[in-house]
């Protein structure tokens, strides 16, 4: 079978996307005791069982070489007054634990960011190469939840949930 058809623009499409409220999380991990994290907004759960997420990483991302030698790694589901948090570690070339970062070591190292809705540890379970990002897939090992409302992503700025 041969597809013939091509995808919609890059710029048509982010548009599109941005209709798209999205959760927002930071993950971290400590490979050879090095702290990292990025933001990402392609958060979603997997499978109930076994308990799997998932997010993709750009593949230019600079931290993703140090993530995936990660052998645990931490979802911070961030709260709704988060978004300097989430601006902070998409950001290159900063020490995004550095102060103002409030962040502690969790099961196996891994960093937790402070005053989050949730944290998931998890390990790694699968990646995938997925045209220009990689799908990184964890099975969760634990999993701890706060009294916080969570950040969203939408239209290319932040907002705080607010139930009906």
């Amino acid at each position: 079978m041969t597809i013939t058809e091509t995808g919609v623009g890059a710029d048509h499409f982010r548009t599109a996307l941005a209709q798209h409220a999205a959760g927002v999380v930071v993950v971290t991990a400590r490979p050879e005791g090095v702290p990292v994290g990025l933001t990402a907004t392609s958060f979603s759960s997997v499978s109930l069982d076994p308990p799997l997420v998932s997010f993709y990483v750009d593949r230019s991302s600079t931290t993703w070489p140090w993530l995936r030698l990660a052998d645990h790694f931490a979802v911070n589901v961030l709260a709704g007054d988060q978004h300097d948090l989430a601006t902070r570690f998409a950001r290159r070339g900063i020490d995004r634990f550095g102060p103002p970062t409030r962040w502690r070591p969790g099961p196996h190292e891994t960093p937790l960011l402070d005053d989050v809705s949730a944290h998931l540890i998890c390990v790694p379970h699968t990646t995938i190469d997925i045209g220009d990002h990689v799908l990184v897939v964890g099975l969760v090992t634990a999993a701890a939840t706060g009294p916080a409302r969570p950040l969203l992503y939408h239209r290319g700025r932040y907002g705080r949930f607010l139930p009906h």
